[in-house]
């Protein structure tokens, strides 16, 4: 069995405990040619394997950010078709990360590669999750992107105090401890 058909095999028993989804991630780390496959099913399958994947690209991407970097292009391309909030979570997280290395942490690689067709990408992206009906882990992770994003393209802080402003008092309990914390920044 070659490494894309284990990893196949793994993603299929992967089930949503945490200790299982960090066992497939450390070893697609173990097995960085297996990183292709892995977006690839992120995005290609509209079944199981599809959020299992994006389960698992969330863990890898949070200890080895830099295995996506080469993958950005096909990443953001893509990310504006996923729909199911499974994947929506992990990859909403991904962008949080990006955003978090690239304006804070300032880390040179990821500054190389995120590009601006990547940040416009990933403002579209987060601000549609915002405005449309998601679950509310997508919606703070947006949030938070849309924070660092908006310290560079200074429209976006405007446009996201409004929108916050107009959902914080009807959403739930962590839409509002983090609108509020992205509130105060904005002041």
């Amino acid at each position: 069995m070659n490494t894309s058909e284990a990893l196949l095999k793994k993603l299929q028993y992967t089930k949503a405990y945490r200790q299982t989804r960090l066992d497939v991630a450390n070893w697609v780390i173990d097995h960085p040619e297996t990183f292709h496959t892995l977006i690839t099913y992120c995005f290609k399958d509209p079944s199981d394997i599809a959020y299992k994947a994006a389960w698992i690209l969330e863990f890898v991407c949070a200890k080895q950010l830099d295995l996506l970097l080469p993958h950005l292009d096909f990443y953001f391309k893509n990310l504006p078709k996923i729909k199911r909030d499974q994947s929506l979570r992990p990859l909403a997280k991904i962008c949080e990360m990006l955003a978090i290395d690239y304006y804070i942490n300032k880390d040179k690689n990821v500054m190389e590669a995120l590009t601006v067709v990547h940040r416009d990408a990933m403002t579209e992206c987060c601000f549609d999750w915002l405005i449309t009906n998601q679950k509310v882990a997508c919606q703070v992770y947006a949030m938070e992107s849309l924070y660092y994003l908006g310290l560079e393209f200074t429209w976006i802080h405007p446009e996201l105090k409004i929108i916050i402003e107009q959902h914080i008092h009807t959403s739930s309990a962590a839409y509002k401890v983090r609108g509020k914390r992205i509130l105060k920044k904005l002041f």
